[in-house]
């Protein structure tokens, strides 16, 4: 008897983390998914098929669901289903204001607290995509700039600046890949990434802090263009 409950313990922590491991892996699937507009703006989601499409249990679903709601990349509509949120340029520009202040800031913390195993994949994730632009691998870099603002955010260690910052990710990286090859420069934009990213592994924070201010230019820049169009 003096053995059961730290087995039963053990079995629901590993329990949970599986579940969360799970769950991650749906978030990071369908956050794809609607990034790269495979699940486009406005079509409904069913828990029971995306369950079925993707082999995750809907348990994990749901709960990587209520992630991207939280996000605004969907909607849940009781009794109804999930939609997918539309894209409103005018609602990017609003985004980009906190953005670029929240961005500056977790740019500078980040080269200053970033410990040397992160600087180190910083600059593999600037080599990363410098290489997905020479081979104009949209997709490639789309996955390299996701793995730069995780990064960045875990970094600058402030939990306070990463919580906030991971509610825009989404939404931005979706809207320039719905619009960049009407209105945007893949390898420039690569270009302004990947200096940020060699600013941090540097550990220049006032490079770093001017090379994301250079990045939100380009990319209110382009968001304007789009609206314009």
């Amino acid at each position: 008897m003096e053995n059961t409950e730290p087995a039963t313990n053990s079995s629901r922590k590993q329990g949970h983390k599986r579940t969360d491991s799970l769950t991650d892996k749906a978030y990071s699937v369908l956050e794809e998914m609607i990034v790269t507009l495979q699940l486009e703006p406005g079509e409904v989601l069913s828990e029971i098929a995306l369950s079925q499409e993707l082999g995750i249990g809907r348990t994990p679903i749901r709960e990587a669901l209520q992630r991207l709601a939280r996000e605004g990349l969907v909607t849940i509509l009781p009794r109804k289903g999930i939609l997918v949120s539309d894209i409103n340029p005018r609602k990017q520009l609003l985004l980009l204001e906190v953005r670029r202040e929240l961005e500056r800031l977790i740019a500078r913390s980040a080269a200053q607290r970033s410990t040397d195993k992160e600087r180190a994949a910083f600059k593999a994730i600037a080599e990363g995509i410098e290489k997905a632009s020479a081979e104009k691998d949209d997709i490639a870099f789309m996955r390299f700039d996701d793995e730069l603002n995780k990064l960045m955010a875990l970094a600058a260690h402030n939990e306070y600046a990463n919580r906030a910052i991971g509610l825009m990710h989404g939404l931005s990286r979706r809207f320039w890949y719905m619009h960049y090859k009407e209105t945007a420069d893949l390898p420039l934009t690569a270009s302004l990434h990947a200096k940020l990213a060699h600013a941090i592994a540097n550990g220049d924070a006032e490079a770093a802090a001017m090379a994301s201010d250079k990045l939100v230019d380009y990319v209110e820049s382009f968001t304007r263009a789009t609206v314009t169009s």
